[in-house]
């Protein structure tokens, strides 16, 4: 592999072509990205500064809103782990904004919410104010929010001040009048490590620094900056982390032994120790398994004799019924095989926490600190419409992950919000306060779940099996300060409404009275100011605007990085007693994981990609940030209830051939589902019967959230070992595996980063910046994910792996050329000419979440395998719309998603040989199913027709038929009975799955079929709506929304069905009744399959009735109407001929 050199600094940021393309006449992208020294005026103004312009506005009310950050040169760069930390926290304070042609800035906040802050992570949290006459900035503070001060007489002074006063070369403390111990500057520098407030950097020992002094100036292609700082990470890297603190294995003078084979080297201890996997299948009983099996082999041979007689038995007297039937249950037998052979192989999967512990968070030869060597974690929370989607509903979820059971220094949160409101900024600025509180008091008690709506709403005693004393007391504070919490987050609408108008009727009376300045006799015109949404610290909101106007709409804004909470100390921190706190924290460690708030820019003109494209905005942003090598996704509802969620997928991925799993996906489970899930919103029939089917398999499909991807994977780079698997039909059908002698010899890490057929061995990176756009630092960062996310080798069976120790460092403070590379990667030109959303992310061509399948079913594609994830305690939970009409709508869009997927180049059908052919036909079956409904609401139809007509899809019912419908109802149920036994569903669930494919077939399925034929073949793009998050109106009923009837022309079909048949059962009935010859036999089969018919709609006819009788008039006139107008069409058709039908004489005028 030949791997792009790392550019000799980080900080500078990628350069951008500035040619204008003569082909399409696009504008040039914007030039270098830089950070400059800038003042924001009251009227959201940025205005230029040099440093002579800064000093002489020291006393100025405007001079905490300067940027303080400037292009990194050597003599500025700091140099020492306190200088960093000081610019970190420049950094958390900043709102970073920027985009297509247009200079990023770092707008330093005084505050970011209006409640106060107290968090040494939390962005906008006030130090001391500094003491120095002419100055008021804030003294720097370490995690615990102590001031570092310089002298011994503890005079407060601001970090510029302090390094004025050691240029002027005096080096006099302003309060004291003493020199201070050291007046060199660099020398100053370097003694603020000793202070006692922050912890030295890992406590190396003096060999160790000079081993790492040594190589600093040796390695010259890994240094960072242009100082000269070492790239830890980088080093891991080319090196495969045999040599640094914290490993107790050593690379021989000649290499590593057994490097043909592609093992790392191993010490004797590692040999000869016994393999202790992370994880184990379950597989079914066989007395469960081989029946079902049997079952289905049995149940379609069944169905072929079946068929077989039905063709070579037509009924003459009404072939039109006949036929129409005959083309329909072909379908149907055709579309149970697609969805029964993915069944065959069901599996069950455990995971052991406790060797997990062990392996990465005890100490050991490998790793004697004892520091977690689990690798980093990256969340992506997404919310687009904080009117849809309740800002209390995505704090809740922050909150559950900041205070999730995983190393807080490996995890990192980012909050896509794709709307740019300033509601969701502060909802989330909030969550980060109330952070400080609930975090630590879960960690101290061991809450479960860890979302504080949810815990305070348990039904269940909460005091059962706590042990420590004071829970009762921190309980009852905690919820007291989430109550108020609440208030604040409800009131936020209100609060940001009432801050702008107050700021624009300052700003309005300004602008008159600078009027009335320049015309002092003129009669005075109303001045007109657009009203803009202001932020807490008095300055324009660079987003969204409550009223909306140029460069401030939805799909119109700069882009906005915010760091909420910035990256915590890989040291603990313990927190304090009861007299400095509202709970004892004693001994509990306070660290909050980071937090960053990301809006990517929107301008007019620009494809975004909706949801796809804002993750993969995220994708991008986090790799410069954090670069965890996971990352998992959740919707904005989709809270984490268990909190050890992450480590039981991070128990696939560290397991022996983990490197080859792309992503690890949990169930979705929901609450606020009435008790009798009308419309069967749990979905466990697929959930915990396909799911764990397809897990047998190739893998589970991904679902849109609750999943651990692996960041590599989503990068579009090929699996580990992937030339080593055959194309032949065996592998192709099982999965076999043969050596490919021409890749034996490749370096292992070259063939962990391959992308496509090609054989060479080496992977040429000189096309990246085609793939993944122009950025050095995204690209620099992608061999280092990689590394980082290989498992543990810790045995000699271990391929692919890292060695014990390799991720004990700490990861890198934040700066500010890195938020602003950020910036620029979020920016909306970012993506021109790049594989963004064709191959690399999540993949585009949707209007839908569907599009999630299409991620999924590419990985697939190339090889590599998924895994499913049911843990005993749910991991992720969620809501769902329990209403009919929200239900069908979202049924509406994943079926118009599926057929987008059948007639594009994701169909199944064109898949590799890297697919198994199960795998294939469960993907089929995805682009497939919404095709169904044509059949089956022509299907739901001839019940009728047969009672209107007097006759059945069979000439007689003979003993044949009645056999063979027998025979295939029986399997059918055995078959439920043994799928319910391996999946562990109920049977209620199983039949409500039944109900609800047939509602969902003939109301959403078929519209859906109809929106994309239109889509494909007139090229009329379909709208995409949000599934709304909020209950119903009633708060004091749990299920009003239940009862809540809304109109849908989606519901026309199901209710024409339910008239219909009602009708024809009345119709046949009665003709029965008065022929002189009655026809019992078609009588009967008619009123069978039409009460099979109304069986299914039973719970739409419930749903349309609401509570208390509450059906708008609408539904009873359409179906009416319609139900009258079919009968009399039918007497038309068919008029009575003898008085002694039903009617008697009557004939159709």
């Amino acid at each position: 592999m030949a791997s792009i050199p790392f550019q000799p600094s980080r900080s500078d940021l990628s350069a951008t072509s500035d040619v204008l393309d003569s082909q399409n006449g696009k504008p040039p992208l914007p030039p270098q990205t830089r950070v400059t020294f800038a003042r924001r005026t009251s009227s959201g103004r940025y205005v230029s500064y040099s440093r002579d312009d800064l000093d002489s506005e020291l006393g100025s009310s405007d001079f905490l809103n300067y940027t303080v950050h400037i292009p990194p040169t050597p003599d500025n760069q700091p140099s020492d782990p306190i200088s960093q930390r000081v610019e970190e926290q420049y950094v958390s304070n900043s709102l970073f904004t920027g985009g297509f042609n247009s200079i990023t800035r770092a707008h330093l906040m005084d505050k970011v919410i209006d409640s106060d802050v107290n968090h040494p992570q939390m962005a906008g949290v006030k130090g001391s104010s500094c003491a120095v006459n002419g100055c008021d900035g804030k003294v720097m503070c370490d995690e615990k929010g102590d001031d570092i001060l310089p002298c011994e007489c503890d005079f407060k002074i601001c970090r510029d001040c302090y390094i004025d006063v050691l240029k002027t070369g005096e080096g006099t403390c302003p309060g004291c009048k003493d020199q201070y111990k050291t007046t060199d500057l660099d020398e100053a520098m370097e003694n603020w490590r000793s202070l006692p407030q922050l912890p030295g950097p890992g406590g190396m020992s003096n060999k160790m620094e000079r081993r790492l002094s040594l190589i600093k100036s040796t390695k010259s292609l890994l240094m960072r900056s242009q100082t000269g700082d070492f790239d830890h990470n980088r080093w891991l890297f080319e090196t495969k982390g045999t040599y640094g603190y914290g490993n107790a294995i050593w690379p021989t003078e000649s290499g590593f032994d057994n490097e043909k084979d592609g093992d790392m080297y191993e010490s004797a201890e590692l040999m000869n120790k016994p393999w202790r996997p992370l994880t184990r299948k379950l597989k079914i009983p066989a007395a469960i398994i081989s029946p079902y099996r049997l079952l289905v082999v049995v149940r379609m041979v069944v169905l072929g004799l079946f068929l077989t007689w039905r063709i070579r038995h037509p009924n003459t007297d009404a072939v039109w019924l006949w036929g129409m039937s005959i083309v329909c249950e072909i379908w149907f037998a055709f579309s149970w095989v697609l969805d029964q052979l993915p069944k065959l192989c069901p599996i069950n999967r455990a995971t052991d926490l406790s060797v997990l512990k062990e392996k990465f968070d005890i100490p050991s030869p490998g790793n004697p600190t004892g520091k977690s060597d689990l690798p980093g974690v990256d969340v992506f929370v997404s919310t687009a419409d904080p009117e849809k989607e309740p800002p209390l509903v995505t704090a809740n979820t922050i909150l559950s992950i900041l205070a999730a059971d995983y190393p807080v220094e490996k995890l990192a949160c980012y909050v896509s919000d794709d709307g740019g409101a300033l509601l969701t900024f502060e909802a989330m600025a909030e969550a980060a306060s109330f952070a400080n509180m609930w975090v630590p008091f879960c960690r101290k008690h061991k809450i479960e779940p860890r979302n504080p709506e949810s815990y305070f709403n348990l039904k269940k005693d909460p005091y059962k099996n706590k042990i420590l004393s004071d829970f009762v007391k921190d309980r009852r504070r905690v919820k007291r300060e989430y109550d108020e919490f609440k208030v604040r987050i409800n009131s936020l609408p209100d609060s940001i409404r009432r801050r702008s108008d107050a700021y624009h009727a300052r700003e309005e009376l300004q602008a008159m009275k600078e009027q009335r300045m320049k015309k002092d006799d003129e009669p005075i015109e109303a001045v007109k100011i657009n009203k803009a949404t202001w932020m807490a610290d008095g300055t324009h909101w660079p987003g969204t605007w409550n009223n909306p106007t140029a460069e401030h709409t939805k799909g119109d804004h700069a882009g906005i990085i915010q760091v909420m909470l910035k990256p915590p100390s890989d040291e603990p921190l313990f927190g304090v007693g009861e007299e400095y706190r509202l709970i004892d924290l004693t001994n509990v460690d306070i660290r909050l994981p980071m937090l960053v708030y990301v809006s990517r820019e929107k301008r007019p003109g620009y494809d975004h990609n909706k949801k796809a494209g804002a993750m993969n905005a995220l994708v991008r942003a986090s790799a410069i940030m954090s670069n965890g090598p996971f990352i998992l996704n959740l919707d904005c509802d989709h809270y984490i209830y268990n909190s050890q969620a992450m480590r039981e997928g991070m128990c696939f991925m560290m397991d022996r051939g983990g490197d080859r799993i792309c992503y690890v996906q949990f169930p979705q489970r929901f609450e606020g589902i009435d008790p009798s899930d009308r419309y069967a919103n749990r979905n466990t029939v697929f959930f915990d019967g396909n799911m764990r089917a397809l897990d047998g398999l190739q893998g589970p499909v991904y679902v849109g959230t609750g999943c651990l991807f692996r960041r590599t994977a989503l990068y579009g780079f090929d699996p580990p070992r992937a030339k080593e698997h055959s194309a032949s039909f065996f592998s192709w059908c099982c999965g076999g595996r043969k050596k490919n002698a021409a890749v034996a010899h490749t370096p292992e890490e070259n063939r962990s980063l391959r992308m496509g057929d090609s054989d060479d061995e080496e992977m040429h990176l000189s096309l990246a910046p085609k793939m993944f756009g122009n950025s050095n630092v995204l690209i620099d960062s992608i061999p280092v994910a990689e590394y980082q996310g290989r498992p543990l080798a810790d045995h000699p069976s271990v391929k692919n792996g890292r060695p014990p120790g390799a991720l004990t460092i700490p990861r890198e403070l934040l700066d500010a050329s890195t938020v602003a590379e950020a910036i620029s990667v979020i920016s909306c030109w970012y993506e021109d000419k790049t594989e963004w959303g064709q191959r690399v992310g999540w993949i585009y061509g949707s209007v839908t979440e569907d599009v999630n399948v299409v991620t999924g079913y590419r990985m697939h594609n190339r090889g590599w395998k998924s895994v499913y994830c049911v843990t005993k305690r749910d991991a992720f939970r969620g809501t769902a719309p329990i209403n009919l009409t929200d239900r069908l709508h979202q049924v509406l869009r994943w079926a118009t998603g599926s057929v987008e997927i059948f007639f594009s180049r994701n169909n199944a059908l064109l898949a590799s040989s890297r697919m198994k052919a199960l795998q294939r036909i469960a993907y089929l079956n995805v682009g497939i199913y919404p095709f169904t409904s044509v059949f089956l609401i022509v299907y739901c139809f001839l019940p009728a027709l047969s009672l209107f007509s007097g006759q059945f899809i069979v000439q007689t019912l003979n003993v044949t038929f009645l056999i063979y419908l027998l025979i295939i109802t029986i399997t059918l149920c055995a078959l439920a009975v043994l799928e319910v036994k391996w999946s562990g569903i109920e049977l209620e669930e199983w039949w409500r799955n039944e109900q609800f494919w047939l509602i969902g077939g003939t109301s959403a399925h078929l519209a859906a079929v109809f929106q994309g034929l239109l889509k494909i073949v007139a090229g009329v793009e379909i709208s995409f709506t949000l599934t709304s998050k909020s209950g119903g109106e009633d708060e004091d009923d749990e299920f009003a929304d239940l009862y809540v009837v809304k109109w849908t022309s989606l519901m026309i079909p199901p209710i024409v069905i339910i008239m219909v048949n009602l009708i024809a059962i009345a119709v046949g009935l009665s003709r029965t009744i008065y022929s002189v010859i009655p026809q019992w036999s078609r009588l009967l089969g008619g009123v069978f399959f039409s009460f099979w018919v109304l069986a299914h709609l039973y719970p739409f006819a419930k749903g349309l009735m609401g509570r208390r009788g509450r059906t708008p008039t609408i539904v009873y006139v359409w179906s009416g109407l319609i139900a009258i107008i079919i009968s009399l069409l039918w007497v038309a058709i068919n008029p009575p001929a003898g008085t002694n039908q039903i009617g008697g004489s009557f004939q159709f005028p």
